[in-house]
C-alpha cells in the first residue's frame, strides 16, 4: 500500500489517546478504535507511521501490530489468551538445563536460576528444574499462581506478555519483563544462551543469524511496548 498521508499526529481522546493521519482517526485493521491509555506508547505508534516512506511496510511497525492484536482480538478472547501463555509454564524453557558442555551448563545456572528464585519470592511460583529433555511436572500451585498473574492483565499488556512467552519460549521471562526484574536484552540473551555457546563454539551461519535478529527484534518490541503503557 503506498502512503496515503502527509502529518500524523496524538490526540487526546474519551479514555486515553488516539493518532489521526492527516486530522482523520487512525482505526485498528477491524475497523474498531485505537485507544490506548498510555501517551507515551500513542507517541511511539504514532512515530511508526511517520517513518513509513512512499509505501507502507506493516511489518516494520510492531507496536502497532501488538495494539491492533489486542484491541481486536486479545480484549474479546482474554481467557483464551491467558491458557495459551499459562500453557507454556508447563514445560518452561528455564526449567530444562543442558547435560554438556560445561560452559553451557554453567552459563544456564548464572542466567536462568536468579529468575526462577525471583519467580518463587516474588510469584510464590517455585519451579521444578531438571537436566535433559524428559518432561518433569510442575506444582499445580505454581502453576496456578503464574495464570492468576496474567489473569489480572488488561488486554494491552497481556499481549505483550504472551508475544514474549511465545518468543522466549518461557512465561518466567516474559513476566520478569512485564514486572521490571530484567529488560528485554536480558531476556533475549537468556532465551538464546544455547545458540550463544554454540555459536561460540561452531560459528553461525546465515540463515541462523537472521532468525535470531528477528527474534531478538521481536523480544525487543514487546518489552518496549510494556515500558511505554507504563507511561
Amino acid at each position: 500500500m503506498k502512503r496515503f498521508y502527509t502529518s500524523v499526529a496524538t490526540v487526546a481522546v474519551a479514555g486515553g489517546f488516539g493518532i489521526t493521519l492527516d486530522d482523520k482517526a487512525l482505526k485498528t485493521p477491524a475497523k474498531g478504535p485505537l485507544v490506548l491509555p498510555a501517551e507515551a506508547l500513542a507517541r511511539a505508534i504514532a512515530d511508526e507511521w511517520d517513518a513509513q516512506t512512499d509505501k507502507i511496510r506493516p511489518g516494520s511497525m510492531r507496536l502497532m501490530q501488538l495494539a491492533s492484536t489486542a484491541l481486536d482480538r486479545v480484549a474479546h478472547h482474554h481467557r483464551a489468551v491467558v491458557d495459551e501463555a499459562a500453557g507454556y509454564a508447563a514445560s518452561d524453557l528455564l526449567c530444562y538445563r543442558a547435560e554438556a558442555p560445561e560452559s553451557l551448563v554453567a552459563r544456564e545456572v548464572q542466567l536462568w536460576q536468579p529468575l526462577l528464585d525471583w519467580a518463587m519470592v516474588r510469584l510464590d511460583a517455585p519451579l521444578t528444574v531438571t537436566s535433559g529433555i524428559v518432561h518433569v511436572e510442575q506444582p499445580a500451585a505454581s502453576l496456578k499462581a503464574l495464570k492468576a498473574v496474567l489473569l489480572e492483565m488488561d488486554a494491552l499488556t497481556l499481549t505483550a506478555v504472551a508475544d514474549l512467552t511465545a518468543a522466549c519460549g518461557s512465561l518466567v521471562l516474559a513476566l520478569a519483563v512485564w514486572d521490571g526484574r530484567i529488560d528485554a536484552d536480558a531476556a533475549a540473551a537468556a532465551t538464546l544462551i544455547d545458540e550463544t555457546v554454540q555459536n561460540e563454539r561452531w560459528g553461525e551461519d546465515e540463515e541462523a543469524r537472521d532468525r535470531r535478529e528477528r527474534l531478538i527484534r521481536d523480544i525487543r518490541a514487546a518489552g518496549r511496548f510494556l515500558t511505554l503503557l507504563k507511561g
